[in-house]
């Protein structure tokens, strides 16, 4: 006999109407959790914290990129326990921002000017987290040194940063600025802030650039192991916004603090130079949720870091969203408003 043709068993009819009605009972307080107990499963997460593995591009070792990206992460250890954080050394901003939209990182700092002159088809991916800090030209030399200005460096070995450096970038444009033709003028050593306190000290280097924040540990360490002065700049200032490329409007008129190198002669002594803006950057797809998390790290960390990294106590909530030539993250985005009086 066909299955069809078996009568049903008593009940069986009101046991599947039951069924239908659980089903669809079911299917109504799941769409009310979708909706309503959204909130719930989000602030649970929420509540957690971000979590995953999160990539930080930084910089030269002993630079202070280098540094304070390694304070960073240990804030962020204390209070997003949930992100890990792998910290990568590179040559600078350009090599940053390269590693940035490549996807070998998350996060980077990089100079205004560097964002502002990359050329890249995943530029437009780019986005800010924060202002940071400002990056103060440095030009190191020997206390004895006859050089005195920039253009005294024609025919002389200097140490002009890395070549995906942000301090390469200024330095170019430095040399320039002061009638020096950056490839021809000068016997030019691509070399980290590390390596070029190590060769002047060893008098195999005349003069280095330095592009960092003050201090920079590694010039503190050489002025304690050898005489160094640092040349005035603040006469270049003017020349570097006459010049042409992107990015030349990020330079302003700034001076070295006489105690921000103690031991570097003539001591106590402020040196007027160029600075530019640091930002902290990322991706558009890197997740909101982190991205709001580490804005909040980044400003809450301020004393506690700045009292190792001086550079940091600079980070400032009423400036930190002035992150031009780049538009914010949505994740930073929230947290200013968060925390907007």
């Amino acid at each position: 006999m066909a299955a069809s043709s078996v009568p049903p068993r008593p009940g069986a009819a009101l046991r599947a109407v039951l069924r239908g009605r659980l089903f669809r009972v079911a299917a109504v307080l799941l769409l009310v959790v979708a909706g309503a107990g959204g909130w719930w499963a989000s602030s649970a997460r929420s509540a957690a914290g971000p979590r995953g593995e999160a990539a930080f591009a930084t910089g030269v070792q002993r630079g202070v990129y280098d540094r304070y990206g390694g304070l960073l992460k240990e804030y962020i250890g204390s209070h997003l326990p949930g992100v890990k954080v792998r910290l990568d050394n590179s040559e600078g901003s350009v090599d940053n921002l390269e590693r940035l939209v490549a996807g070998r990182d998350d996060f980077a700092i990089a100079t205004a000017d560097a964002v502002a002159s990359f050329q890249s088809p995943g530029k437009p991916q780019l986005r800010a987290i924060a202002r940071l800090y400002d990056d103060y030209m440095q030009l190191v030399v020997p206390a004895d040194s006859p050089v005195h200005k920039v253009s005294d460096l024609r025919g002389l070995r200097v140490g002009v940063g890395q070549p995906k450096s942000g301090v390469n970038l200024v330095t170019r444009r430095l040399l320039e600025a002061a009638g020096l033709n950056p490839d021809r003028d000068v016997r030019s050593a691509m070399l980290g802030v590390g390596q070029a306190a190590d060769e002047l000290r060893a008098k195999q280097l005349d003069a280095f650039f330095w592009s960092g924040g003050l201090p920079t540990a590694a010039l503190s360490d050489l002025s304690e192991q050898t005489p160094i002065r640092i040349v005035p700049m603040g006469d270049l200032s003017d020349p570097l916004h006459q010049l042409s490329g992107d990015g030349v409007d990020a330079y302003r008129a700034a001076t070295i603090p006489a105690d921000a190198y103690p031991r570097v002669e003539p001591e106590r002594t402020a040196v007027p130079t160029v600075a530019v803006p640091n930002l902290l950057v990322t991706r558009a797809d890197v997740d909101p949720g982190l991205v709001e998390a580490l804005t909040r790290v980044v400003i809450d960390s301020r004393d506690d870091i700045g009292r190792k990294v001086h550079a940091a106590q600079l980070v400032d909530l009423r400036t930190a969203v002035y992150t031009d030539p780049l538009p914010l993250h949505e994740g930073a985005k929230r947290y200013y408003l968060s925390v907007k009086p």
